[in-house]
């Protein structure tokens, strides 16, 4: 997680936004991306001369595509760009630290072949503080349904680590890296607190390894 605290009013009112479906970016965390499509190559250069900031947004299948393109969920994320690197072959590898989540405000007129909009924090302001776990989180009870959930998918874990991670760090971590579908991403991007993310999260390991049953998480009273 980053650990610089940034101020409301040194956020841009405007940025670049890369429509990415299945890509979650939150606050305080890092996404590597691999870019390669020349409006994006242009997007990154201009990100890079001009504050570093992009906007981190899935599209939205459910909505009708304009005249910019795909439909675009009301909710992404902004994060700054703080590595930088150009392959042999022309693309860039970059990685975005997590500053704070937006709701769409306005599109604006594309720029390069990019997507470009104003954003509104209103609803988000508490995303610039570092995050924390309140007390009496249950550890316990994520890490056994974690570990079922991975058996399922056949893949193993750095669980030293894992145990290691402060509760708001895992919770955060786990909800970028898993292989959730793109409504889920976007759930656990909406969720509106520490709390309502980690159940978010519990109740997706938990169907994903038993499938919906009438004992999973979503399905308990809070």
């Amino acid at each position: 997680m980053t650990a610089s605290v940034p101020r409301l009013d040194a956020l841009p009112e405007q940025f670049p936004v890369f429509p990415l479906s299945g890509a979650l970016l939150l606050p305080h965390c890092r996404l590597p991306l691999n870019i390669f499509e020349p409006r994006y190559l242009a997007m990154t250069e201009d990100a890079l001369a001009s504050g570093r900031h992009i906007g981190m947004i899935q599209p939205n299948p459910a909505e009708r595509d304009g005249d910019t393109g795909p439909a675009l969920h009301r909710v992404g994320c902004v994060g700054r760009l703080v590595a930088f690197a150009e392959t042999d072959d022309g693309r860039y590898l970059i990685t975005l630290a997590g500053v704070i989540r937006f709701a769409v405000g306005e599109e604006l007129r594309m720029a390069r072949g990019y997507r470009r909009m104003r954003g509104d924090y209103a609803a988000f302001t508490g995303d610039l503080a570092a995050p924390e776990a309140p007390d009496g989180f249950d550890r316990v009870g994520l890490f056994a349904v974690l570990r079922g959930y991975f058996a399922r998918l056949g893949a193993d874990a750095n669980w030293a680590a894992l145990e290691q991670m402060p509760s708001a760090t895992l919770v955060a971590t786990l909800a970028m890296a898993c292989p959730f579908g793109p409504l889920e991403k976007q759930a656990l991007l909406e969720a509106p607190d520490f709390a309502a993310r980690a159940r978010t999260l519990l109740a997706l390991l938990y169907i994903d390894t038993h499938g919906a049953a009438e004992d999973d998480p979503a399905r308990r009273p809070s």
